[in-house]
């Protein structure tokens, strides 16, 4: 979901389209919503001077937008110079819901992947024929974080039930302290990072994930690790994470959380399969 390693690459779905995370959940009340919609380069699109208000400047920057969702109509599915074989332009909609809507985030098309690869130098070795696996290992990825994210805001269900993911940035040249500090003790550094912005029914959270890849153990359900965690930029962040760790522990030993008495990990799953490779999506709250 990055616009960063792969195609930048989440759009909403239109009203008619939505999907949603939960049936149980309670939609979030107007007067507790982020106002702010962002697109996929986490520039906001809904303000009172942005271009889809204007249609012949929305033109002349070739921004025809999708009266659905105020987002950009497909403006990267052209085959790309040297494409061998034709690749779908379908996009896939997501579980992942979108600030500001009631709408979710929608997946790039493969058309849109392989682009977005080849214009950022990424794709040398990679060609028409494999862009079904690539996809499928992305979208799988970027729903697995979400549902790590959504574990990290079980701490605060009783503020918000129903977060949703505002925008993101993809930082793929930019360590986290925690990748620094495992990178200096001889682990490998990963192969992208994301900050993704999370509105936890007006109140703007972020969090700071890294991925990384386990050549040693390619093919194998360790092959890739999620370490998402919510960034120190708060008192609240902080706290969070020394609960986490605490819960995280204690269901490790087997014991119940000396915090609330109960017994698990508040539903922390331990393995996430992504069926491209299966992904280890365990949540780390290691400081950064």
């Amino acid at each position: 979901m990055g616009n960063s390693s792969s195609a930048g690459s989440l759009k909403t779905v239109g009203p008619t389209e939505s999907t949603s995370t939960s049936s149980g959940e309670c939609p979030v009340k107007p007067e507790y919503r982020n106002p702010a919609v962002y697109n996929v380069y986490g520039q906001r699109i809904n303000e009172a001077n942005s271009t889809q208000n204007n249609p012949i400047l929305a033109l002349q920057n070739n921004q025809i937008l999708d009266p659905r969702n105020n987002m950009p109509l497909e403006p990267n599915q052209m085959p790309c110079p040297g494409q061998r074989k034709p690749l779908s332009t379908d996009r896939v909609p997501s579980i992942i819901p979108k600030g500001g809507t009631d709408s979710t985030w929608l997946f790039p098309s493969p058309q849109m992947v392989f682009n977005a690869l080849k214009r950022k130098g990424k794709g040398d070795d990679v060609t028409e024929d494999d862009m079904e696996s690539f996809i499928y290992a992305h979208n799988n990825m970027n729903e697995n974080t979400w549902r790590q994210v959504m574990m990290w805001e079980r701490l605060h269900s009783t503020e918000c039930g129903a977060p949703t993911l505002l925008k993101f940035q993809g930082k793929p040249h930019d360590l986290s302290p925690l990748a620094w500090i495992r990178q200096t003790l001889g682990g490998p550094a990963p192969f992208d990072r994301h900050d993704w912005v999370v509105d936890r029914c007006g109140q703007e959270v972020r969090y700071v994930i890294d991925f990384y890849f386990y050549d040693e153990k390619a093919g194998t359900p360790e092959a890739f690790e999620i370490v998402a965690r919510p960034a120190l930029d708060s008192f609240d962040s902080t706290l969070d994470r020394i609960k986490m760790n605490i819960y995280l522990k204690f269901a490790q030993w087997g014991l119940p959380c000396p915090i609330t008495g109960h017994s698990g990990t508040m539903g922390v799953p331990r393995t996430q399969n992504s069926g491209a490779g299966a992904l280890t999506a365990s949540v780390q709250a290691e400081s950064s």
